[in-house]
């Protein structure tokens, strides 16, 4: 049989291309003919559309019930359209037989990918599972566009880009402007992202991309339509108020872009510009961003924040308030500090691949507690608790090639050089405004953030191939068989059977946990939670979490929820059981232990209580709510004299939460130490004013009753008549002995 002939009008088109770029001013070889770099695969054009689409619909599609998480589908849409590009270029290259391109930066994703993999078996295994894939993803893009994005596919991914956060910047002024609710999500304006910083992180990102399409528009309508929708972008931002997307904003526009495009004014249409077209531009982009930035905000949420009701207010003043005594950083700070102490402790190994959820409760200053956080909000920091010395090569690895990229776009002026430059500095930009927003967020862990992150990647090694920067840290051939595509194409069908399974388990389990956390919620909301009407949607409740809970045991964020409310009602055993299932995915979460061992206390199962009290001890001796738990345990087994002397002990010290004086209030008064049960309940009364009213009439209670002191009883009496709403008054009055209220 006849070999097959490798196609020579390709290879000697991609020859003569790297043959004319020559030699470059910063000493790099031309490349030798016999192993030039192959160009973009030319074949169908499916891919780069397809990663453009994927980059429109990512951002601007959202879902509009609270059954599904926004970035669930923000995963689920980056997944398919990875999976489905990948797919089509191999069936596309299934003959193919000439080399394609690799560069050296696929092995930074690739090494986590494969750490995520091992920490599975000595780690969180589902946690590791997720980032596994998650780099699989980010490797994927980045493979697939550093072969398919050529200079002329560019603009079309720009175009997707710029698409994608022009309508999330439209459903961002629609909240801000009208408290356009047809999105659920917790802070806004956030778009179609759950909170309104991922969407602020996401549309910063995006601005190089679509500055890069304003200066190489070359009529007036497209200059006027990307002048007014840039300046568009740019007021949803401000509405936000996100401070570390305003910080990276100002970075771009009042120096990056200007530099850019000054630079390299020769290499864009935007040199060529008429005089009217330049006024066009300045006029549309400055008028939209002065009108729409004075606009009012119809949001009353965003009224009551008292941050600002214009986007200009807001951004400005946000910025403003960025120092070391913000609450806001506080808390990240606590955050930082104690994963510095995960790396210190853990310099080589890590902790596992995502992890850091798991582990945190174990590295925390005593009497602190960050269990209802998921994440850092530092990526670098996280990536280096949790992979260790794999995570400081990715970090070393990739900064040093990012600095030498922008030195090199810079120092070169070769006409190669300056041909590509305006798009290397602009991705290079982007992807600055991606690093500052990751030392205060967490955007790699975010869909739509990530895939731009991978893709502005892989615009840069596509650059430096088509620059012939090859060697072993840069660009490189792989070689390439028809076998290969065939087999990788096969396991990418594999890949996409895993994935719908996958997503389609993650939409059920959403779904009946919100629904069931949704039905108990509705519950505690009617205050008539034993009526027998509720029989019935009790058990659906039950029966819809113990079924997300059976798809999946790890769901933190919820899940707890469905129990807190059974807790409410009484239901114990059945709160006990769904905070079980989730301790035991994250068994450090002092919080939730407490929860379990006051339950077990509640159902006279001492022994389950205290061991979970000893487990507390272990992690978070001086946590609150371990203090209090310790009390209340020490109270019901008859060990009255300890709890008293602990209760004392600890409002001496000025620590205490909700339960702890409550304990001070029902020891004292047992103890007939009226003092510290009066300093336990004004104390309550201080820093918890829901139960004010409640407080004021056992107050009453104890000077009447106790003390003897009618004058102050009375007073109490009235001070607790005075804080009911008028609805409750006679309610209240009914708590009040009858020989005082004729005297109120």
């Amino acid at each position: 049989m006849a070999k097959k002939k490798n196609r020579p009008d390709k290879q000697d088109h991609a020859t003569n291309a790297h043959a004319a770029i020559g030699p470059d001013h910063a000493g790099s070889v031309r490349p030798d003919l016999g192993n030039a770099l192959p160009e973009e695969v030319t074949q169908g054009n499916w891919v780069a559309i397809l990663l453009a689409c994927m980059m429109f619909l990512t951002p601007a599609l959202g879902v509009p019930h609270e059954e599904m998480l926004q970035d669930t589908l923000k995963s689920m849409v980056v997944s398919f359209s990875a999976i489905g590009a990948g797919l089509i270029f191999f069936w596309q290259q299934r003959h193919r037989q000439e080399p394609l391109r690799w560069h050296a930066l696929m092995w930074l994703p690739l090494a986590l990918m494969f750490y995520a993999m091992a920490s599975m078996l000595w780690s969180h295994a589902y946690l590791g599972g997720v980032e596994a894939i998650r780099w699989f993803v980010f490797s994927l893009l980045l493979w697939l566009g550093l072969n398919t994005l050529s200079r002329d596919r560019l603009p079309h991914l720009a175009l997707g880009i710029h698409a994608g956060a022009l309508i999330a910047s439209l459903w961002t002024a629609l909240q801000f402007w009208f408290d356009f609710t047809y999105f659920p999500q917790g802070p806004n304006p956030g778009s179609t992202f759950v909170n309104r910083n991922f969407f602020a992180e996401f549309a910063v990102c995006t601005i190089p991309f679509s500055f890069y399409l304003l200066m190489r528009a070359r009529d007036s309508l497209q200059i006027s339509l990307l002048s007014l929708t840039n300046g568009f972008v740019i007021v949803a931002l401000m509405m936000t108020g996100t401070r570390g997307a305003l910080m990276a904003l100002w970075l771009l526009l009042f120096f990056l872009l200007p530099l850019i495009a000054t630079l390299y004014r020769r290499q864009l249409p935007i040199a060529s510009w008429r005089l009217n077209q330049k006024a066009l531009a300045c006029g549309f982009f400055v008028t939209t961003v002065l009108a729409l930035g004075l606009s009012h905000t119809g949001n009353p949420k965003l009224i009551e924040e008292a941050r600002g009701i214009t986007p200009f207010e807001r951004a400005f003043k946000r910025t403003a308030t960025i120092s070391m005594d913000d609450s806001s950083l506080g808390v990240r700070f606590v955050m930082w500090k104690a994963t510095s102490r995960i790396i210190q402790a853990h310099p080589l190994k890590g902790i596992g691949a995502g992890a850091w959820e798991v582990d945190i409760p174990l590295y925390q200053v005593d009497g602190t507690q960050l269990e209802t956080d998921y994440y850092v909000h530092n990526e670098i920091l996280q990536l280096l608790a949790e992979y260790g010395l794999v995570g400081w090569i990715f970090l070393l690895a990739l900064f040093g090639y990012l600095s030498l990229a922008a030195w090199k776009t810079l120092r070169n002026r070769g006409p190669a050089w300056l041909q590509e430059a305006p798009e290397r500095a602009l991705v290079l930009s982007s992807l600055l405004a991606l690093l500052i927003v990751s030392n205060i967020g967490f955007p790699w862990h975010l869909a739509s953030t990530d895939a731009i992150f991978a893709l502005a990647l892989a615009l840069l090694a596509a650059s430096d191939s088509r620059l012939g920067v090859q060697g072993k840290l840069a660009a490189q051939n792989i070689a390439w068989k028809p076998v290969y595509s065939k087999v990788l194409g096969i396991t990418l069908m594999f890949g996409l059977a895993l994935a719908i399974y996958t997503s389609q388990q993650a939409a059920v389990a959403e779904r009946k946990i919100v629904v069931a956390v949704k039905l108990a919620l509705t519950i505690t909301q009617s205050q008539d939670v034993n009526n027998p009407r509720w029989d019935p949607a009790k058990l659906k409740m039950l029966e819809l979490i113990n079924e997300g809970i059976d798809i999946n045991p790890h769901y933190r964020k919820l899940t707890p929820m469905v129990a807190d409310e059974l807790a409410r009602w009484g239901d114990w055993r059945n709160a006990v059981w769904i905070w079980e299932s989730v301790v035991a995915s994250r068994p450090y979460v002092v919080a939730l232990m407490t929860n379990i061992a006051r339950g077990y206390a509640q159902m006279g199962a001492m022994k389950q209580a205290f061991e979970y009290l000893d487990r507390c001890k272990k992690l978070q001796p001086t946590a609150l709510s371990v203090r209090s738990l310790e009390v209340m345990l020490l109270s019901r087994t008859g060990k009255m004299a300890e709890a008293y002397t602990l209760v004392k002990n600890y409002l001496a010290e000025g620590t205490y939460d909700y339960d702890l004086l409550n304990a001070a209030w029902i020891l004292g008064v047992k103890n007939g130490d009226y003092d510290l049960a009066i300093q336990g309940m004004e104390l309550r009364n201080k820093n918890f004013p829901v139960q004010q009213v409640d407080g004021l009439i056992k107050l009453g209670y104890l000077y009447a009753f106790q003390k003897k002191d009618e004058a102050k009883a009375l007073e109490f009496y009235k001070a607790a008549m005075t804080a009911s709403a008028e609805k409750d008054r006679e309610a209240t009055r009914q708590h009040i002995p009858p020989d005082y209220r004729p005297k109120l």
